[in-house]
């Protein structure tokens, strides 16, 4: 009973995490392709540190389908540098997260 409840509360905190991660590249997509809109009516802009920042909070798929979707931001090089950092940093933190988790594990 004990290990059933553990992965049932598991399950809802992974399953509440997807729901989380889904709704950030839902919305760093749609900021992406308003950005890309107003960029073409000349209007005034998303910035770059606002869109990058949802890029780091998760929304790096939903950046990414921006891009390549819209063809935003494809060929501003100090962009691409900065986007490709944060999915570095990212790789990093999962990986360490990842390692320590495992570690905890086996203390219980």
């Amino acid at each position: 009973m004990k290990g059933e409840c553990k992965s049932s509360l598991f399950y809802f905190r992974f399953a509440g995490m997807l729901y989380i991660l889904l709704f950030i590249n839902i919305i760093t997509y749609i900021l992406f392709g308003t950005d890309k809109q107003k960029a073409v009516r000349h209007q005034r802009r998303i910035s770059e540190f606002t869109l990058l920042s949802v890029t780091f909070l998760g929304g790096t798929v939903g950046a990414l389908l921006g891009m390549l979707i819209f063809r935003h931001k494809i060929s501003k090089k100090s962009f691409l540098l900065k986007f490709l950092l944060i999915i570095l940093i990212q790789a990093v933190l999962i990986c360490y997260c990842s390692s320590f988790l495992n570690s905890m594990n086996k203390l219980v």
